[in-house]
């Protein structure tokens, strides 16, 4: 029997390997986790000028790849903006997902941008401090900021930068996650503006990389949305 799809889309600075603490945890579903370009499998290609680029890519890849009705999107931080992007694309295009995951962010309009993407890099890596989710000794590293910097002040332009405050709402199912230290998660209710469907949230622990620190119950969230869903539709 076919296993349901989960296509992640991952956050400023991450990748392809951005959500492996999840693997163990999605036997029963094919998981496809695509990058934008700048970075592992794709480190070679030009990083994404803008917002509508990265989520025009992310579409491509994804519309190419799905093989039944049976897929969700899930997104983490700027990951959550390009997977509504997608999830609207898709609609438009006559192929919704199942569910759309959203979490690190109370989505569009929600809390002031901060423009980290312009900052000088003591108040750059300060920032990224206080994120969560980096190593110290990584951002202490010269050789693997100057490498990993560009990248980085990329993915947080495409972030801010992202226009979607005004956007129409999707006729799919969405379940937003926040952690419980993470600016703005009084007002995670943000995203139900975003939503025609159903909509639900929840409150983890930690802070922006709280996912890293509940990859089972994560993973009980992502079943809960494909077999609410397959209930609806039988």
């Amino acid at each position: 029997m076919m296993k349901p799809q989960l296509f992640l889309i991952h956050y400023a600075g991450g990748n392809s390997y951005s959500f492996q603490f999840l693997l163990p945890f999605l036997k029963d579903f094919e998981v496809i986790a695509p990058e934008l370009p700048g970075r592992g499998r794709r480190v070679a290609e030009e990083l994404a000028p803008d917002f509508e680029h990265a989520a025009e890519d992310m579409y491509a890849i994804i519309s190419k790849k799905i093989t039944t009705d049976n897929f969700l999107i899930y997104g983490h931080s700027l990951g959550a903006y390009l997977a509504f992007s997608v999830a609207k694309k898709l609609e438009q295009a006559g192929k919704p997902p199942a569910y759309l995951l959203v979490s690190g962010n109370p989505g569009p309009g929600a809390v002031e941008i901060k423009n980290r993407h312009l900052m000088p890099a003591g108040d750059f890596i300060r920032e990224l401090k206080l994120l969560g989710g980096v190593p110290k000794e990584f951002l202490e590293s010269e050789e693997l900021m100057a490498f990993f910097d560009p990248i980085l002040r990329s993915d947080f332009r495409i972030a801010e930068q992202h226009h979607l405050e005004n956007s129409s709402p999707v006729n799919v199912p969405m379940y937003a996650m926040m952690g419980s230290e993470e600016e703005g998660v009084d007002r995670i209710d943000n995203w139900g503006r975003f939503t025609a469907s159903s909509f639900q949230t929840e409150i983890l622990s930690g802070d922006h990389f709280f996912i890293q620190n509940h990859p089972q119950r994560l993973a009980e969230v992502i079943r809960f949305c494909y077999n609410r869903k397959r209930i609806h539709t039988v």
